[in-house]
């Protein structure tokens, strides 16, 4: 019996720690549905399927889960060069759309955990604030 309530506790702290997160991430990924409507649509469409050979998908996208950094910094600066998405190369320029810390957090949010993409942990505004341009 002594040893049910330390147990009972530690499920407790843990089921609250993921219902926060959860929690915390819908709410980003709400705001960051809105961010990606008003200027990312245009480009990568509605189901972020892009356009081949010009606009990169973001649905079930290589790149994407492979290189949060870079594409965290892609949000925040926008991207110039060549990348390479799901076996196609791209070439076409993203320009910085002047988003907040905190909307590029939204923002990547809502595509990394929308149409196929899952990442393990949630972007914070913290995050996006030590990546640098270089």
């Amino acid at each position: 019996m002594k040893l049910l309530i330390p147990l009972y506790g530690c499920i407790v702290i843990i089921l609250g720690m993921f219902l926060f997160q959860y929690s915390e991430l819908t709410e980003s990924m709400e705001r960051g549905n809105e961010i990606y409507s008003d200027f990312c649509i245009t480009c990568h469409l509605s189901k972020g399927e892009g356009v081949p050979y010009t606009f990169p998908p973001l649905a079930k996208s290589d790149y994407l889960m492979n290189n949060r950094e870079q594409s965290i910094k892609t949000v925040k600066y926008g991207l110039q060069g060549e990348i390479t998405v799901n076996e196609i190369v791209y070439n076409s320029g993203m320009a910085a759309m002047g988003l907040e810390d905190e909307e590029v957090a939204d923002v990547m949010n809502y595509i990394a955990n929308s149409w196929g993409n899952t990442y393990d942990s949630i972007v914070t505004e913290d995050e996006v604030s030590k990546v640098q341009k270089e």
